[in-house]
């Protein structure tokens, strides 16, 4: 052969290598394009691996007293990996009746035998992440790693919880608005977002692997970095008083038909926030915790405003609470523009005392004209001294801006210093306004409002929030307390004696405002109003301050007065309750009771009895008898207990006697008892005296 017969025949047999190869080639993509296709790309799926992000547990939200306000609980997702390993056959058959046993007593929503179907239709089809049960919590998973199959842990018993959380408020809508949310749909607001960094934690990483039905499993716990949880947040709010200020505000409001209010209490020195209470009318006439008008709404606060005029013509030496203001027949003109009172008629000349006590428009406004209308800047800076223009800066995002009009704005009017005297022109959050009063009531020391206390990592202290100052003297110890007279006088003699003749004593300023419609102008869009009560407690040495403003009363009674100073009451009463610190400098000075007056005793068991009177130091004898119950006398120095007589045939008198020494009387008798009310018996039925039946029933009816 010669020589290109030779390169021709290797060429051909090349050519035939490669038509061959390329030929199997393609007979394998047919192979695995249309026969093992399927397979192999389920089996990629089940391959897919990547790191995904764990979420840390949200930090808490605490009240004061440690109560919880917002916690994150534990809840899981129960899946089961029919193909684990170690998940053999025989094995998953052997246990499975005693596993769905388990499940239908432990969740009661499906059968035995259904939850069996379950479980072998998807071991059938070897399904790898089969959902058992949802919204399942700790400790029913704690009894479910317990049983069968279950008890072997992931490998082979094919267990895998899921773990996820849930935001609770077990106080449900109590100071809803202010702990806030910071997940979910809609705005975030509150604690919970401006404290988010603090709450939320460090997110922590765990491998996992994609599997059928776009689902994903941990692999295992070695290529897991844990979350670190987030930190706590311990408020300033009491809950206790929380849920009267709530209540009393709904009351108010309901009764009222207003659209909406709020009502804050703080602690003086330290400006702490012990309650705040935020609620809007619904669609059907409930109401909820909507909008932060405490923080978010600065409209026109009205007569409470007229504290701030009266400090600064105070304060500038202008006047003096013994002036004589001619305040005519309540009617005065400015620039052309009538202003009215509110009393029929007017109150002629009466001092700047009682110009504030009345909450005399006409008066007031005619302190601002007379003195600052050739130089209304000096009038405004005054109240920007008192920090009025302002915000806070209270630990809550949202806070609206205030405004108070200086006269070199575009909108200064030849009649804005008297409107501004009286709460008009001006923009002013309750919670600003309660922060001025409340500065009054701390001689001139104005301290930041705080709603949260203190940081907490695993219960160790990481950041404590001490008491801000905003300034330690808006104005002269003179002027405060002139005005401070000014306001116990408003209680004593003036728009708020219905707030009087308490056992402590209470200082405050009323308010009534006239709030525009729709943007119209007072005429065009008509006008709602805004009733409102500021001020603080005990008067002599205030301890807390308090602001109630409750808009759009709608059944023609809008005086701040009658609508807010019931809530502004309510708050007093509760806190004075629960302090006894309060109670003893209340009662210091008071006479003291002769030592021969004694205390009435209650009828009841004779050895409690003896024991209160030998604890109280108090002589006393028990007179002869066999009944372990008795009443006592007062005779000169000594209580005399005299034991009941009881018959077996007859009812006994158990009148003002305690419910468990009368029970234990009347069932000593073989009668039933039926306990009506609280607190001590006052009546009886049938009556003391009559015939005991066999059996029969003695309703006690209790004082409540």
């Amino acid at each position: 052969m010669d020589k290109k017969k030779q390169i021709l025949a290797r060429a051909g047999i090349l050519y035939l290598g490669i038509g061959l190869l390329a030929l199997a080639i393609f007979a394998q993509v047919i192979r695995i394009q249309f026969f093992e296709g399927n397979a192999l790309r389920e089996r990629s799926r089940e391959l897919t691996m990547e790191l995904q992000s764990i979420e840390p547990l949200r930090g808490n939200i605490f009240s004061s007293d440690g109560n919880f306000l917002a916690i994150s609980l534990p809840i899981y997702e129960i899946r089961m990996d029919m193909k684990a390993d170690g998940l053999k056959k025989d094995h998953f058959n052997k246990h499975i009746d005693s596993l769905c046993w388990n499940l239908s007593n432990l969740f009661k929503d499906l059968s035995k035998e259904e939850y069996k179907k379950i479980l072998k239709d998807a071991y059938k089809k070897g399904n790898r992440y089969q959902l058992i049960q949802e919204n399942v919590g700790y400790t029913q998973l704690q009894k479910l790693k317990k049983f069968p199959l279950f008890r072997e842990g992931s490998n082979k018993g094919g267990l895998v919880p899921v773990p996820k959380t849930q935001r609770v408020k077990p106080y449900k809508d109590l100071a809803s608005r202010t702990i806030g949310k910071a997940s979910g749909e809609g705005n975030f607001y509150g604690i919970e977002y401006s404290f988010n960094e603090e709450l939320a934690g460090t997110e922590g990483v765990r491998l996992m692997q994609k599997l059928q039905g776009n689902f994903w499993k941990p692999v295992n716990d070695d290529y897991e970095i844990e979350p670190r949880n987030g930190s706590d947040i311990y408020t300033t709010i009491d809950i206790s008083l929380q849920e009267v200020l709530h209540n009393e505000l709904q009351t108010q409001l309901s009764k009222n038909n207003a659209d909406h209010g709020t009502a804050i209490v703080m602690e003086v020195t330290t400006g702490a926030i012990k309650a705040i209470a935020n609620l809007q009318r619904a669609k059907n006439g409930s109401y909820y915790e909507g909008d932060n008008f405490a923080v978010r709404e600065a409209e026109e606060p009205g007569s409470t405003f007229k504290l701030a005029t009266m400090m600064a013509a105070l304060e500038d030496g202008v006047i003096k609470p013994t002036d004589t203001i001619a305040t005519g027949n309540g009617v005065y003109s400015f620039n052309g523009i009538k202003m009215k009172d509110s009393h029929e008629g007017g109150y002629g000349n009466i001092t700047v005392q009682q110009v504030f006590e009345k909450s005399s428009n006409v008066g007031t406004a005619r302190i601002a004209w007379d003195n600052y209308r050739k130089n209304p800047e000096k009038f405004t800076d005054r109240l920007r001294q008192f920090h009025l223009h302002e915000p806070t800066g209270i630990q809550l995002a949202g806070e609206a801006e205030p405004r108070i009009k200086s006269p070199k704005d575009a909108d200064w009017s030849g009649i804005s210093l008297p409107w501004i005297s009286i709460g008009y022109e001006s923009k002013i959050t309750p919670l600003q306004m309660l922060t001025f009063y409340n500065a009054v009531a701390n001689d001139g020391k104005m301290v930041r409002p705080r709603i949260v206390n203190e940081i907490r990592e695993h219960g160790k202290q990481v950041r404590v929030f001490e008491t801000e100052y905003i300034d330690k003297k808006i104005a002269s110890d003179a002027t405060i307390q002139a005005v401070r007279r000014m306001m116990e006088g408003v209680v004593k003699n003036g728009t708020a004696r219905n707030l009087g003749g308490l056992v402590y004593s209470i200082a405050g300023k009323t308010g009534t405002a006239q709030i525009s419609k729709r943007g119209g102008g007072y005429r065009e869009g008509g006008v709602t109003y805004r009733a409102s009560f500021a001020g603080y407690f005990p008067a002599d040495k205030p301890k807390y301050s308090c602001i109630v403003v409750i808009s759009a009363p709608s059944n023609n009674v809008y005086y701040g007065n009658t609508v807010s100073g019931p809530v502004f009451k309510a708050a007093a009463d509760k806190i004075y309750a629960g302090s006894l610190d309060l109670h003893e400098r209340l009662n210091k000075g008071r006479p003291v009771i002769a030592d021969s007056l004694l205390p009435y005793v209650k009828p009841g068991a004779i050895n409690d009895q003896l024991s209160v009177l030998n604890f109280l130091n108090i002589s006393s004898s028990v007179m002869q008898g066999n009944s372990p119950v008795g009443r006592a006398t007062g005779d000169h120095n000594k209580i005399r207990i005299t034991p009941a007589v009881i018959r077996r045939d007859v009812l006994p008198d158990v009148k003002g006697m305690g419910a468990r020494d009368a029970t234990y009387m009347l069932e000593k008798l073989n009668c039933k008892v039926e306990i009506i009310g609280r607190g001590s018996i006052r009546n009886q039925e049938p009556a003391a005296g009559s015939a005991i039946k066999k059996g029969m029933t003695v309703k006690l009816y209790l004082n409540v």
